[in-house]
Protein backbone atom coordinates (compact mmCIF):
# COMPACT_ATOMS: atom_id res chain seq x y z
CA UNK A 1 0.00 0.00 0.00
CA UNK A 2 1.62 3.62 -0.80
CA UNK A 3 2.09 6.08 1.74
CA UNK A 4 -0.63 8.43 -0.40
CA UNK A 5 -3.20 5.70 -0.63
CA UNK A 6 -2.76 5.27 3.62
CA UNK A 7 -3.13 9.22 3.37
CA UNK A 8 -6.04 9.17 1.64
CA UNK A 9 -8.07 6.10 3.76
CA UNK A 10 -7.27 8.50 6.77
CA UNK A 11 -9.00 11.40 5.41
CA UNK A 12 -11.99 9.34 4.56
CA UNK A 13 -12.34 7.84 8.19
CA UNK A 14 -11.84 11.23 9.13
CA UNK A 15 -14.66 12.20 7.36
CA UNK A 16 -17.11 9.50 8.91
CA UNK A 17 -15.98 11.12 12.58
CA UNK A 18 -18.68 13.40 14.12
CA UNK A 19 -16.34 15.71 15.93
CA UNK A 20 -19.49 17.38 18.17
CA UNK A 21 -20.18 13.94 19.33
CA UNK A 22 -16.32 12.83 19.80
CA UNK A 23 -16.01 16.13 21.99
CA UNK A 24 -19.67 15.38 23.66
CA UNK A 25 -18.56 12.00 24.73
CA UNK A 26 -14.92 12.88 25.94
CA UNK A 27 -16.64 15.60 28.25
CA UNK A 28 -19.07 12.90 29.87
CA UNK A 29 -15.68 10.89 30.09
CA UNK A 30 -14.02 12.95 32.19
CA UNK A 31 -17.18 14.43 33.93
CA UNK A 32 -17.07 10.90 35.73
CA UNK A 33 -13.70 10.71 36.50
CA UNK A 34 -12.51 11.16 40.07
CA UNK A 35 -12.02 15.43 40.32
CA UNK A 36 -8.70 16.23 41.03
CA UNK A 37 -6.13 18.51 39.87
CA UNK A 38 -5.13 18.21 36.28
CA UNK A 39 -1.75 20.07 37.23
CA UNK A 40 -0.38 20.01 40.93
CA UNK A 41 -1.57 23.39 42.19
CA UNK A 42 -4.38 24.99 39.85
CA UNK A 43 -6.95 25.76 40.72
CA UNK A 44 -10.37 23.54 40.54
CA UNK A 45 -13.17 25.99 39.27
CA UNK A 46 -15.18 23.61 37.63
CA UNK A 47 -18.61 22.99 40.08
CA UNK A 48 -19.21 19.30 38.62
CA UNK A 49 -15.51 18.50 40.05
CA UNK A 50 -15.77 20.40 43.46
CA UNK A 51 -18.53 18.68 44.02
CA UNK A 52 -17.41 15.14 43.23
CA UNK A 53 -14.06 16.09 45.46
CA UNK A 54 -16.05 17.32 48.87
CA UNK A 55 -18.38 14.84 48.76
CA UNK A 56 -15.84 11.81 48.32
CA UNK A 57 -14.17 13.45 51.21
CA UNK A 58 -17.09 12.49 53.48
CA UNK A 59 -17.89 8.75 52.29
CA UNK A 60 -14.05 8.27 52.87
CA UNK A 61 -14.26 10.62 56.71
CA UNK A 62 -17.42 8.31 57.68
CA UNK A 63 -15.89 5.20 56.35
CA UNK A 64 -18.77 4.18 53.66
CA UNK A 65 -18.69 1.65 51.38
CA UNK A 66 -16.98 2.60 47.50
CA UNK A 67 -20.59 1.99 46.40
CA UNK A 68 -22.15 5.21 48.12
CA UNK A 69 -19.60 7.37 46.01
CA UNK A 70 -20.30 5.81 42.82
CA UNK A 71 -23.75 6.43 43.17
CA UNK A 72 -23.88 9.95 44.68
CA UNK A 73 -20.86 10.65 42.19
CA UNK A 74 -22.87 11.53 39.33
CA UNK A 75 -26.62 12.09 38.54
CA UNK A 76 -29.53 9.56 38.13
CA UNK A 77 -30.41 11.76 35.08
CA UNK A 78 -29.20 14.44 32.79
CA UNK A 79 -31.91 15.36 29.92
CA UNK A 80 -30.63 18.19 27.41
CA UNK A 81 -33.50 19.81 25.21
CA UNK A 82 -34.13 21.91 21.90
CA UNK A 83 -36.20 24.81 22.48
CA UNK A 84 -37.15 26.87 19.36
CA UNK A 85 -38.52 30.34 19.93
CA UNK A 86 -39.67 32.45 17.54
CA UNK A 87 -38.50 36.20 17.80
CA UNK A 88 -40.50 39.17 17.52
CA UNK A 89 -38.49 39.97 14.49
CA UNK A 90 -39.85 36.69 12.46
CA UNK A 91 -36.45 34.40 13.02
CA UNK A 92 -36.67 31.40 14.93
CA UNK A 93 -33.70 30.68 17.30
CA UNK A 94 -33.11 27.06 19.05
CA UNK A 95 -32.26 27.68 22.66
CA UNK A 96 -30.54 24.46 24.80
CA UNK A 97 -32.12 23.42 27.96
CA UNK A 98 -30.62 21.12 30.71
CA UNK A 99 -32.48 19.40 33.14
CA UNK A 100 -30.86 17.07 35.83
CA UNK A 101 -32.07 15.04 38.65
CA UNK A 102 -29.23 13.69 41.16
CA UNK A 103 -30.80 11.69 43.25
CA UNK A 104 -33.68 10.65 44.50
CA UNK A 105 -33.18 8.59 47.54
CA UNK A 106 -35.20 10.65 49.89
CA UNK A 107 -37.86 11.94 47.90
CA UNK A 108 -38.88 13.52 44.25
CA UNK A 109 -35.92 15.94 43.23
CA UNK A 110 -36.54 19.32 43.44
CA UNK A 111 -34.80 22.33 42.12
CA UNK A 112 -34.69 25.61 40.55
CA UNK A 113 -34.54 26.65 36.84
CA UNK A 114 -31.99 29.37 35.81
CA UNK A 115 -31.66 31.42 32.48
CA UNK A 116 -28.14 32.32 31.74
CA UNK A 117 -25.28 32.78 29.12
CA UNK A 118 -23.09 30.97 31.28
CA UNK A 119 -25.38 27.81 31.70
CA UNK A 120 -23.57 24.67 31.15
CA UNK A 121 -23.52 20.92 31.96
CA UNK A 122 -21.31 20.36 34.42
CA UNK A 123 -22.78 23.21 36.38
CA UNK A 124 -26.45 22.32 36.57
CA UNK A 125 -25.04 18.62 37.22
CA UNK A 126 -22.86 20.09 40.70
CA UNK A 127 -26.19 22.35 41.29
CA UNK A 128 -28.46 19.42 41.84
CA UNK A 129 -25.95 17.51 44.08
CA UNK A 130 -25.69 20.47 45.78
CA UNK A 131 -29.51 20.24 46.21
CA UNK A 132 -29.48 17.03 47.09
CA UNK A 133 -27.48 17.60 50.24
CA UNK A 134 -29.24 20.36 50.88
CA UNK A 135 -32.32 18.87 51.30
CA UNK A 136 -30.55 16.27 53.40
CA UNK A 137 -29.38 18.75 55.79
CA UNK A 138 -32.52 20.38 56.57
CA UNK A 139 -34.16 17.62 56.75
CA UNK A 140 -37.04 17.83 53.92
CA UNK A 141 -37.95 14.36 51.70
CA UNK A 142 -36.56 15.92 48.52
CA UNK A 143 -33.57 14.83 46.44
CA UNK A 144 -31.42 17.21 44.05
CA UNK A 145 -32.46 18.78 41.05
CA UNK A 146 -32.02 21.45 38.85
CA UNK A 147 -32.34 23.11 35.64
CA UNK A 148 -31.16 26.04 33.36
CA UNK A 149 -31.34 27.45 30.10
CA UNK A 150 -28.31 28.82 28.17
CA UNK A 151 -29.50 32.43 26.99
CA UNK A 152 -29.34 35.91 27.62
CA UNK A 153 -32.88 36.89 28.89
CA UNK A 154 -31.91 40.69 28.19
CA UNK A 155 -32.01 40.04 24.70
CA UNK A 156 -35.40 38.53 25.08
CA UNK A 157 -39.10 40.62 25.04
CA UNK A 158 -41.00 39.56 27.92
CA UNK A 159 -43.56 37.13 25.03
CA UNK A 160 -40.11 35.52 24.04
CA UNK A 161 -39.08 34.45 27.34
CA UNK A 162 -42.62 33.06 28.34
CA UNK A 163 -42.66 31.06 24.79
CA UNK A 164 -39.08 29.75 25.88
CA UNK A 165 -40.05 28.98 29.59
CA UNK A 166 -43.28 27.04 27.70
CA UNK A 167 -41.63 25.25 25.64
CA UNK A 168 -38.85 24.33 28.75
CA UNK A 169 -41.73 22.85 30.25
CA UNK A 170 -43.00 21.06 27.01
CA UNK A 171 -40.26 19.04 26.38
CA UNK A 172 -39.46 18.12 30.27
CA UNK A 173 -43.09 17.16 31.13
CA UNK A 174 -42.55 13.36 31.03
CA UNK A 175 -39.51 13.42 33.48
CA UNK A 176 -41.58 16.07 36.01
CA UNK A 177 -44.12 16.55 38.09
CA UNK A 178 -45.33 16.25 41.84
CA UNK A 179 -43.95 12.77 42.51
CA UNK A 180 -40.84 12.72 39.98
CA UNK A 181 -39.54 16.07 40.22
CA UNK A 182 -40.47 19.97 41.09
CA UNK A 183 -39.00 23.17 39.58
CA UNK A 184 -38.34 26.26 41.35
CA UNK A 185 -37.02 29.66 40.66
CA UNK A 186 -33.32 30.56 40.36
CA UNK A 187 -30.66 33.15 38.98
CA UNK A 188 -33.07 35.25 35.85
CA UNK A 189 -36.40 33.88 36.82
CA UNK A 190 -39.28 34.75 38.78
CA UNK A 191 -42.75 33.92 40.37
CA UNK A 192 -43.70 35.31 37.13
CA UNK A 193 -42.48 32.94 34.88
CA UNK A 194 -42.98 29.90 37.35
CA UNK A 195 -46.69 30.78 36.84
CA UNK A 196 -46.02 30.58 32.91
CA UNK A 197 -44.37 27.02 33.69
CA UNK A 198 -47.09 25.44 36.08
CA UNK A 199 -50.14 26.95 33.05
CA UNK A 200 -47.91 24.86 30.53
CA UNK A 201 -47.85 21.91 32.39
CA UNK A 202 -51.32 21.85 33.72
CA UNK A 203 -52.63 22.35 29.93
CA UNK A 204 -50.55 19.21 28.92
CA UNK A 205 -52.00 17.01 31.50
CA UNK A 206 -55.12 18.56 31.15
CA UNK A 207 -55.81 19.37 34.94
CA UNK A 208 -54.38 21.75 38.10
CA UNK A 209 -51.47 20.42 39.50
CA UNK A 210 -50.26 23.11 41.80
CA UNK A 211 -47.40 21.44 43.73
CA UNK A 212 -45.67 20.96 40.31
CA UNK A 213 -43.74 23.58 40.80
CA UNK A 214 -42.55 25.87 43.77
CA UNK A 215 -42.45 29.87 43.90
CA UNK A 216 -45.26 30.48 41.77
CA UNK A 217 -47.67 33.69 42.93
CA UNK A 218 -49.74 33.27 45.39
CA UNK A 219 -52.87 33.42 43.76
CA UNK A 220 -52.65 30.16 42.10
CA UNK A 221 -50.95 28.58 45.05
CA UNK A 222 -47.55 30.19 46.16
CA UNK A 223 -45.67 30.49 49.81
CA UNK A 224 -46.69 32.84 52.04
CA UNK A 225 -43.04 33.84 52.66
CA UNK A 226 -41.51 32.04 49.40
CA UNK A 227 -39.76 34.99 47.82
CA UNK A 228 -37.82 36.53 50.93
CA UNK A 229 -37.09 32.76 52.23
CA UNK A 230 -33.16 32.15 50.83
CA UNK A 231 -32.17 36.01 52.14
CA UNK A 232 -34.02 35.00 55.72
CA UNK A 233 -32.49 31.67 56.16
CA UNK A 234 -29.28 33.16 55.21
CA UNK A 235 -29.32 35.82 58.38
CA UNK A 236 -30.84 32.99 60.47
CA UNK A 237 -27.54 31.26 59.81
CA UNK A 238 -25.40 34.20 59.99
CA UNK A 239 -27.22 35.19 63.71
CA UNK A 240 -26.22 31.41 64.90
CA UNK A 241 -22.69 31.70 63.48
CA UNK A 242 -22.43 34.84 65.87
CA UNK A 243 -23.85 33.65 68.69
CA UNK A 244 -21.81 30.84 68.94
CA UNK A 245 -19.00 33.36 68.14
CA UNK A 246 -20.14 35.53 71.13
CA UNK A 247 -20.43 38.33 68.59
CA UNK A 248 -22.79 41.16 68.75
CA UNK A 249 -24.64 41.61 65.20
CA UNK A 250 -25.77 45.27 66.55
CA UNK A 251 -21.59 46.18 66.83
CA UNK A 252 -20.83 44.74 63.15
CA UNK A 253 -20.71 45.72 59.84
CA UNK A 254 -21.45 43.70 56.48
CA UNK A 255 -20.75 43.88 52.47
CA UNK A 256 -22.89 41.96 49.77
CA UNK A 257 -21.89 40.61 46.36
CA UNK A 258 -24.58 40.41 44.40
CA UNK A 259 -28.43 42.75 44.73
CA UNK A 260 -30.61 40.29 43.23
CA UNK A 261 -34.10 38.22 45.18
CA UNK A 262 -31.12 36.58 47.54
CA UNK A 263 -28.73 39.48 48.46
CA UNK A 264 -31.14 42.54 48.88
CA UNK A 265 -33.51 40.34 51.12
CA UNK A 266 -30.29 39.28 52.85
CA UNK A 267 -29.36 43.23 53.26
CA UNK A 268 -32.78 43.70 54.35
CA UNK A 269 -33.20 41.69 57.60
CA UNK A 270 -29.33 42.38 58.19
CA UNK A 271 -30.04 45.96 58.46
CA UNK A 272 -33.29 44.68 60.84
CA UNK A 273 -30.91 42.76 63.12
CA UNK A 274 -28.81 45.85 63.55
CA UNK A 275 -26.48 45.21 61.29
CA UNK A 276 -24.67 48.20 59.35
CA UNK A 277 -24.14 47.47 55.14
CA UNK A 278 -21.72 49.39 53.87
CA UNK A 279 -21.09 47.66 50.63
CA UNK A 280 -22.89 46.42 47.87
CA UNK A 281 -21.87 45.54 44.49
CA UNK A 282 -24.17 43.89 41.23
CA UNK A 283 -22.89 42.66 37.93
CA UNK A 284 -22.63 46.53 36.68
CA UNK A 285 -21.31 48.54 39.82
CA UNK A 286 -21.05 49.02 43.31
CA UNK A 287 -21.64 51.38 46.37
CA UNK A 288 -20.14 52.10 49.77
CA UNK A 289 -20.69 53.96 52.54
CA UNK A 290 -18.76 53.89 55.69
CA UNK A 291 -21.71 54.75 57.74
CA UNK A 292 -23.91 52.10 56.76
CA UNK A 293 -26.35 52.20 53.06
CA UNK A 294 -30.05 52.94 53.48
CA UNK A 295 -31.19 49.58 52.23
CA UNK A 296 -34.87 50.42 51.69
CA UNK A 297 -34.02 53.21 49.73
CA UNK A 298 -31.17 51.47 47.66
CA UNK A 299 -34.13 48.56 47.11
CA UNK A 300 -36.61 51.19 45.60
CA UNK A 301 -33.67 52.61 43.48
CA UNK A 302 -32.95 49.06 42.58
CA UNK A 303 -36.08 48.56 40.93
CA UNK A 304 -36.20 51.72 39.11
CA UNK A 305 -32.83 51.90 37.74
CA UNK A 306 -31.64 47.88 37.42
CA UNK A 307 -28.76 48.44 39.49
CA UNK A 308 -27.02 50.00 42.85
CA UNK A 309 -24.36 51.83 40.66
CA UNK A 310 -24.94 55.87 41.00
CA UNK A 311 -27.01 55.42 44.24
CA UNK A 312 -26.74 58.74 46.10
CA UNK A 313 -24.85 59.37 48.88
CA UNK A 314 -22.40 56.57 48.41
CA UNK A 315 -18.81 55.94 46.57
CA UNK A 316 -18.32 53.98 43.45
CA UNK A 317 -17.13 50.32 44.55
CA UNK A 318 -15.55 47.43 42.88
CA UNK A 319 -15.82 44.29 42.95
CA UNK A 320 -12.46 43.26 43.94
CA UNK A 321 -12.53 46.39 46.27
CA UNK A 322 -15.65 44.84 47.94
CA UNK A 323 -13.90 41.70 49.06
CA UNK A 324 -10.95 43.48 50.84
CA UNK A 325 -13.07 45.66 52.90
CA UNK A 326 -12.49 45.74 56.75
CA UNK A 327 -16.05 44.20 57.78
CA UNK A 328 -17.32 42.00 59.88
CA UNK A 329 -19.78 39.70 57.42
CA UNK A 330 -18.98 38.83 53.71
CA UNK A 331 -22.19 37.55 52.04
CA UNK A 332 -21.36 36.05 48.56
CA UNK A 333 -24.74 36.01 47.05
CA UNK A 334 -23.65 35.92 42.91
CA UNK A 335 -22.63 33.32 41.23
CA UNK A 336 -19.68 30.37 41.38
CA UNK A 337 -16.32 30.87 41.80
CA UNK A 338 -16.07 34.25 43.27
CA UNK A 339 -13.36 33.69 46.32
CA UNK A 340 -10.35 32.11 44.85
CA UNK A 341 -6.84 31.82 45.63
CA UNK A 342 -6.29 34.84 44.05
CA UNK A 343 -8.66 37.16 46.25
CA UNK A 344 -9.27 35.10 49.44
CA UNK A 345 -6.44 36.38 51.11
CA UNK A 346 -7.51 39.73 51.22
CA UNK A 347 -10.75 38.94 52.91
CA UNK A 348 -10.69 40.62 56.47
CA UNK A 349 -14.29 39.39 57.32
CA UNK A 350 -14.67 37.41 60.44
CA UNK A 351 -17.81 35.50 58.67
CA UNK A 352 -18.34 34.39 54.89
CA UNK A 353 -21.74 33.59 54.64
CA UNK A 354 -22.31 31.82 51.02
CA UNK A 355 -25.91 33.20 50.02
CA UNK A 356 -24.74 31.71 46.46
CA UNK A 357 -24.07 28.25 45.31
CA UNK A 358 -20.54 27.62 44.79
CA UNK A 359 -19.23 30.82 45.62
CA UNK A 360 -15.78 29.36 46.57
CA UNK A 361 -13.02 27.45 45.03
CA UNK A 362 -11.37 24.51 47.27
CA UNK A 363 -7.91 27.20 47.24
CA UNK A 364 -10.25 30.16 47.91
CA UNK A 365 -11.77 27.97 51.09
CA UNK A 366 -8.47 26.77 52.37
CA UNK A 367 -7.13 30.41 52.54
CA UNK A 368 -10.16 31.67 54.99
CA UNK A 369 -9.52 28.28 56.43
CA UNK A 370 -6.01 28.82 57.58
CA UNK A 371 -6.63 32.61 58.53
CA UNK A 372 -9.48 31.36 60.63
CA UNK A 373 -12.74 32.93 58.76
CA UNK A 374 -15.68 30.93 59.69
CA UNK A 375 -17.73 30.08 56.84
CA UNK A 376 -21.17 29.04 56.40
CA UNK A 377 -21.37 26.37 53.51
CA UNK A 378 -24.08 27.27 50.86
CA UNK A 379 -25.66 24.00 51.16
CA UNK A 380 -26.83 25.19 54.47
CA UNK A 381 -26.37 28.84 54.55
CA UNK A 382 -29.14 29.19 51.53
CA UNK A 383 -31.19 26.13 52.24
CA UNK A 384 -33.84 28.47 53.58
CA UNK A 385 -35.58 28.71 49.63
CA UNK A 386 -35.72 25.04 49.32
CA UNK A 387 -37.32 24.63 52.60
CA UNK A 388 -40.24 27.09 51.75
CA UNK A 389 -40.40 25.50 48.81
CA UNK A 390 -40.96 22.49 50.75
CA UNK A 391 -43.76 24.15 52.68
CA UNK A 392 -45.53 25.22 49.09
CA UNK A 393 -45.32 21.92 48.24
CA UNK A 394 -47.03 20.58 51.15
CA UNK A 395 -49.66 23.11 51.39
CA UNK A 396 -50.89 22.23 48.28
CA UNK A 397 -50.72 18.39 48.91
CA UNK A 398 -53.03 19.84 51.74
CA UNK A 399 -55.23 22.29 49.62
CA UNK A 400 -54.51 24.93 52.39
CA UNK A 401 -52.76 27.84 52.92
CA UNK A 402 -50.45 28.53 55.99
CA UNK A 403 -49.77 32.54 57.21
CA UNK A 404 -46.54 33.82 56.68
CA UNK A 405 -46.06 34.20 60.60
CA UNK A 406 -46.52 30.39 60.24
CA UNK A 407 -43.73 29.42 57.66
CA UNK A 408 -41.46 32.10 59.02
CA UNK A 409 -41.63 30.21 62.56
CA UNK A 410 -41.47 26.97 60.85
CA UNK A 411 -38.30 28.20 58.21
CA UNK A 412 -36.71 29.17 61.67
CA UNK A 413 -36.90 25.94 63.49
CA UNK A 414 -35.55 24.05 59.97
CA UNK A 415 -32.45 26.46 59.88
CA UNK A 416 -31.86 26.21 63.76
CA UNK A 417 -32.12 22.72 63.38
CA UNK A 418 -29.62 22.19 60.46
CA UNK A 419 -26.87 24.58 61.53
CA UNK A 420 -27.22 22.62 65.33
CA UNK A 421 -26.53 19.44 63.20
CA UNK A 422 -23.74 20.62 61.23
CA UNK A 423 -22.14 22.65 63.98
CA UNK A 424 -22.34 19.40 66.43
CA UNK A 425 -20.54 17.63 63.18
CA UNK A 426 -18.03 20.14 63.27
CA UNK A 427 -16.97 19.72 67.16
CA UNK A 428 -17.56 15.94 66.88
CA UNK A 429 -15.39 15.13 64.00
CA UNK A 430 -12.99 18.60 64.53
CA UNK A 431 -13.66 19.79 61.18
CA UNK A 432 -14.19 23.28 59.22
CA UNK A 433 -18.06 23.90 58.83
CA UNK A 434 -17.60 23.01 54.91
CA UNK A 435 -16.34 19.23 55.57
CA UNK A 436 -19.19 19.17 58.57
CA UNK A 437 -22.19 20.07 55.85
CA UNK A 438 -21.06 17.31 53.58
CA UNK A 439 -20.76 14.88 56.26
CA UNK A 440 -24.41 15.74 57.74
CA UNK A 441 -25.54 15.56 53.81
CA UNK A 442 -23.77 12.54 52.85
CA UNK A 443 -24.41 10.85 56.11
CA UNK A 444 -28.03 11.29 55.76
CA UNK A 445 -28.30 10.53 52.11
CA UNK A 446 -26.53 6.85 53.57
CA UNK A 447 -29.27 6.32 55.79
CA UNK A 448 -31.74 6.38 52.88
CA UNK A 449 -29.54 4.09 51.14
CA UNK A 450 -29.50 1.77 54.11
CA UNK A 451 -33.08 1.88 54.70
CA UNK A 452 -33.80 1.42 51.06
CA UNK A 453 -31.29 -1.59 50.82
CA UNK A 454 -28.32 -0.58 48.88
CA UNK A 455 -26.12 -0.74 51.74
CA UNK A 456 -25.87 -4.39 53.52
CA UNK A 457 -23.92 -4.89 57.14
CA UNK A 458 -22.80 -0.90 58.17
CA UNK A 459 -23.42 1.08 60.58
CA UNK A 460 -23.24 5.15 60.70
CA UNK A 461 -19.87 5.37 62.83
CA UNK A 462 -22.16 8.84 64.21
CA UNK A 463 -25.05 10.48 64.18
CA UNK A 464 -25.60 12.22 61.37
Amino acid sequence: MSANKSIEEIEDLKDLVDEDLVKEMAGKIKSEMPAKEEKDGEEITNPYHIAQRLIERATKTLDLQEGVYDILKKPKRVMKVSIPVRRDNGDVVNYTGIRAQHTDILGPTKGGVRFHSNVNEDEVIALSMWMSLKTAIVGIPFGGGKGGIIVDPEDLSEREIEELSRGFIRELEPIMGPEKDIPAPDVNTSPKIMGWMLDEFDRLRGHNVPGFITGKPLIIGGSEGRVEATGRGVVITIREAARRLDLDLSKMTAVIQGFGNVGSITAKYLEESGVKVIGVTDAKGGVYNANGLNIKELIDYVNEKGTVKGFPDSEHLSNDDLFSLECDILVPAALENQITGNNADSIKAKIVAEAANGPTTPQGNEILEKKGVFVIPDILCNAGGVTVSYFEWVQNAMHYSWKEKEVMEKLEEKMKEAFKAVYDMRDAKDVKMREAAYLVGVGRLAKGMIARGWIKNWEMPIDC
